[in-house]
């Protein structure tokens, strides 16, 4: 029996020894096919970070200054620690991320958009060393983002997203650590917690993975951008303490739009809600997405499946970090050297200017520019003609603006067709002869993706805000 045993786990640990020998050279095999750059310290074991960080004395003082105020024992605060470093630190597979992780992504991307990838300048990268500490910082609109933007990317670099806790649940918080995201608690105030969050953030940066970041803490609910947060930029800006970490560090603004957001129905419910203005009922959402799987299952299996547009990303020039605290210096401004609160004011004004580069940086596919073009008319009827016209100088305005308009290359009526061609699916628009109906709930989708570019429609920006702003009993005063 003992022999047996022994012959077993001997078995056992060859079949192991097997298996991690095959994924390895699998593993690079798939890195020399995808022909990518990545970091090192991403293949390190999960055991390894929490050990590294477990070990940093600005760690041991926050155990101490927790204990302090909460009172707990000094085994009860470690513990503590291990559930956050667990939660937090993830473990990179890139089998998981090259081989499922892409062909699933390319596959459902295919499905359901046309992406299009854009770049600010030819040579995005151009003056950025080869050893860069790179941040990409993306706007929020969809969960979809992830996929979107390390579908762009993945030809040179995989990117470990900072994700949210709605993830955190089976079989998605594996799948996302799989891929080498870290999660992140929003609105959570233990300063023990942060003190973990920080340290990693700052040990992950210090050794150059590559990061992505949404600012905005979540998905906007109303189309229009929000104002950043600056928690995860401020931990990462820490390395710019030492010299040679500064020079290496770049953030890469990234904008994303698409021509249907898959959750935008959702989070006009949610933006309801928070105003007051109703609460969405949970049975009633479980069977709107029952019945749009169903719907969508059965258009795929008898052939009569559309894709959803355009999802455009454009890749901004990258923002050297040296340079700001360069600029800070020439004011007698040492950013280290300042107190936390006026640190993290001018954080707030770094993180504000970024924003703006995103924002300038939204792709306009055509979606959001016929929704901005249908809110500056004062009518639920809109001639075809005034609506083309409307749409066609509005698309004028946006190169004098830096904007970036997809399919510029073709004529006014082939974007609108692309934009009809949703909002028809929708339910937005109806047409009778030579006019387009705006249907009773599609006011709220329009102004949704309206609020996504009325920001680089310069002169007409005003006029779509303010329609934008009218009661709901306005909307219909066309319709009589």
């Amino acid at each position: 029996m003992i022999v047996r045993l022994g012959l077993l786990t001997v078995v056992l640990a060859l079949l192991v020894w097997f298996a991690r020998q095959y994924t390895a050279r699998a593993g690079r095999r798939t890195l020399l096919r995808a022909r990518v750059r990545l970091n090192r310290y991403k293949f390190a074991r999960k055991r390894f970070v929490v050990e590294a960080l477990m070990s940093e004395p600005e760690l041991r003082e926050a155990v101490e200054a927790h204990m302090h105020m909460s009172g707990e024992t000094e085994d009860e605060a470690w513990r503590k620690v291990r559930t956050y470093l667990d939660e937090i630190v993830p473990f990179f597979n890139v089998l998981a991320y090259y081989k499922f992780g892409y062909g699933v992504s390319r596959a459902l991307l295919k499905l359901l958009y046309r992406v299009t990838i854009d770049y600010e300048r030819p040579d995005p990268f151009r003056g950025v060393p080869r050893d860069a500490i790179v941040i990409y910082v993306m706007n929020h609109r969809s969960n979809a983002d992830y996929v979107v933007v390390a579908y762009a990317l993945v030809g040179d670099v995989s990117v470990s997203y900072a994700v949210g806790e709605w993830a955190r649940a089976f079989p998605l918080e594996y799948i996302f650590k799989a891929f080498g995201s870290y999660f992140v608690r929003r609105k959570f105030r233990d300063p023990l917690y942060h003190a973990v969050l920080s340290r990693y953030v700052q040990l992950i940066t210090r050794n150059g993975v590559t990061q992505g970041i949404f600012p905005e803490g979540g998905l906007t609910r109303d189309g229009k951008l929000q104002p950043p947060k600056i928690g995860l930029l401020d931990y990462a800006l820490q390395v710019a303490k030492n010299k040679p970490e500064r020079d290496r560090m770049v953030l890469v603004p990234v904008g994303i739009n698409y021509d249907r957001v898959l959750e935008d129905r959702s989070l006009l419910r949610e933006l309801a809600a928070r105003e007051g203005r109703g609460r969405p009922n949970r049975l009633v959402q479980i069977g709107e997405v029952f019945r749009y799987i169903t719907l969508n299952v059965g258009r795929l299996m008898i052939g009569r499946w559309q894709q959803y547009g355009r999802a455009a990303v454009t890749i901004g020039a990258p923002v050297r970090v040296t340079d700001w605290l360069d600029s800070l210096t020439a004011q007698g401004v040492d950013l280290f050297a300042l107190e936390r609160g006026q640190r993290l004011q001018r954080v707030q004004e770094f993180s504000d200017n970024l924003m703006e580069r995103i924002g300038a940086l939204l792709p306009v596919s055509p979606v959001p520019l016929a929704c901005a073009a249908l809110q500056t008319f004062d009518s639920e009827l809109v001639m075809k003609d005034a609506l083309l016209a409307r749409m066609s100088d509005l698309r004028d305005v946006l190169p004098a603006l830096n904007a970036r308009p997809v399919l510029e290359e073709r004529s006014i009526e082939a974007v609108f067709e692309s934009a009809w061609l949703m909002l028809r699916m929708r339910r937005v628009l109806t047409r009778q002869g030579d006019m387009f109906v705006i249907l009773p709930k599609g006011r709220e989708l329009i102004s949704y993706y309206a609020n996504s570019v009325a920001h680089l429609l310069g002169p007409y920006a005003a006029g779509i805000r303010a329609r934008d702003a009218l009661p709901a009993s306005s909307h219909s005063r066309g319709l009589g």
